[in-house]
């Protein structure tokens, strides 16, 4: 087969093709359908730069490789040099008129699960290995990888350093204790202490150490040296909750800055989300054309509404009042103190506002320790960013940067003092305010995206009783 620089179907589609129109090319891929009769075959061919197939037009006479072609089914992997021309057909522009055919991977039509039918994404789930290759996914994991793209740029863009904070830690950042535990003791025989607990000071690390369920706490650090840190790396929780909204594994963003109050930390997360959602309509039209078609047929109308509107500002107490007074019977009672529920977000943001909402001052008893005291007592700097059909999108605070207050909030929630006294040094050498918020990306991927189960927004879920893969 004679050697042709590759080219990406994405570019052949998308980008100025005029100077290769006649000219012999190539293309690499897998093979969605192959189609045809003894005159003619089609060969829908995708490589995974974008949703659209390019079709190869194999004149089977003029070919003469009957056998090579039989083995060219679906799923197999083919490289085929050939004419770039015009195509004479519907649904597409261009096409290839095939020289050489190289067969790189058969697929055995009895046994490849992804034939030309529709399959559940149950089922996809139960071949994670294979389920990049179809329509869905591939939308999924290409804006998935623009999301992330962008985070980046925003960040880059308005001068904050990405921090690599640690993934095994000896800290409970949230303070709610469902984290994996990180040991090479002996899991039959540990070693004990005299008291006949398990002895952690012989472990790889001398002392307990957990997968970190947040970066927040080194990140401050971090904001309290450079000003503006964010880190974006895999978090984990050890929550034994099997539902369409929990994973065991996921990535976080999470800013931190200096010198920023509560408003300016509300100004960041929602020029931040705009932006984000900003650039997947202009990045990723076919992907989100192709989801909204299949999933959701609001998709891009909900997407629009996030930047075409300013975010409602209220606090905790304002929510409570107007949820009180809705009429509406909901599952969860309401009254000043809860936790509000997914429910109460989004009948806030769906049908009271018709607009993003972003709450702030929320009860100090439902939140957690480093957070801002007001100077009511009752309340603190707490901020959630809530969206229509996910709820809460973004959760963060101004920190509390007073080391009496902040030692106060750690001794009256039972943390350990000896696990934080590096995060309490900071508010005695040179403290400053600062905040900071977390976004949970599978949770925007959902937002994004219009799925409704998060195993189906990150390539390989981990969930209770599913490490698969």
């Amino acid at each position: 087969m004679k050697h042709i620089k590759r080219q990406r179907i994405y570019d052949l589609l998308k980008k100025d093709h005029s100077h290769l129109l006649g000219e012999e090319i190539n293309v690499k891929g897998w093979v969605r359908t192959r189609r045809g009769n003894k005159n003619v075959a089609f060969i829908a061919l995708n490589d995974g730069s974008i949703i659209h197939n390019i079709q190869i037009v194999v004149d089977v006479k003029a070919f003469g490789q009957d056998e090579l072609l039989r083995a060219i089914t679906t799923g197999s992997c083919i490289s085929a040099n050939g004419l770039l021309v015009q195509s004479q057909g519907k649904g597409q522009t261009l096409e290839i008129q095939a020289s050489d055919i190289k067969l790189y991977g058969t697929a055995d039509p009895e046994k490849y699960p992804l034939q030309k039918k529709g399959h559940t994404l149950e089922f996809l789930r139960e071949i994670a290995h294979l389920r990049p290759r179809t329509n869905t996914f591939g939308a999924i994991f290409r804006i998935r990888h623009a999301l992330s793209f962008a985070i980046h740029k925003f960040f880059d863009e308005h001068g904050f350093y990405y921090l690599h904070t640690p993934i095994i830690t000896g800290s409970d950042a949230e303070g709610a204790g469902a984290m994996f535990r990180v040991t090479t003791l002996d899991p039959k025989h540990p070693p004990l202490t005299a008291a006949g607990e398990v002895d952690f000071s012989k472990d790889f690390f001398g002392k307990e150490t957990n997968l970190t369920v947040s970066g927040q706490l080194e990140g401050e650090l971090g904001a309290l040296a450079l000003s503006n840190i964010y880190t974006f790396g895999p978090t984990f929780r050890a929550e034994n909750s099997n539902t369409s909204r929990h994973l065991s594994e996921f990535w976080m963003i999470e800013p931190e800055m200096a010198f920023y109050d509560i408003h300016d930390n509300m100004d960041l997360a929602e020029s931040f989300l705009k932006y984000l959602i900003r650039y997947l309509l202009e990045h990723c039209e076919d992907d989100l054309a192709f989801l909204q078609k299949m999933y959701d047929e609001e998709l891009t109308d909900r997407l629009s509404m996030i930047i075409d509107n300013a975010f409602v500002r209220i606090t905790y107490t304002e929510a409570i009042n107007i949820l009180e007074q809705s009429g509406q019977r909901f599952e969860f009672p309401v009254e000043w103190g809860v936790d509000l529920q997914s429910e109460h977000e989004r009948y806030l943001v769906e049908q009271e506002f018709r607009k993003p909402v972003i709450l702030t001052d929320y009860p100090r008893s439902i939140k957690a320790f480093y957070m801002k005291l007001n100077d009511d007592g009752k309340t603190v700097r707490a901020m959630d960013v809530l969206f229509p059909k996910i709820g809460e999108i973004v959760g963060g605070s101004q920190r509390e940067e007073d080391y009496e207050k902040l030692y106060g909030r750690i001794k009256e929630m039972g943390i350990e003092e000896g696990d934080v006294w590096w995060y309490l040094e900071t508010r005695k050498f040179g403290t400053a305010p600062h905040s900071g918020f977390g976004l949970g990306f599978e949770r925007l991927m959902l937002f994004v995206t219009g799925m409704g189960n998060i195993r189906d927004v990150i390539p390989f879920p981990r969930a209770p009783q599913n490490a698969d893969f």
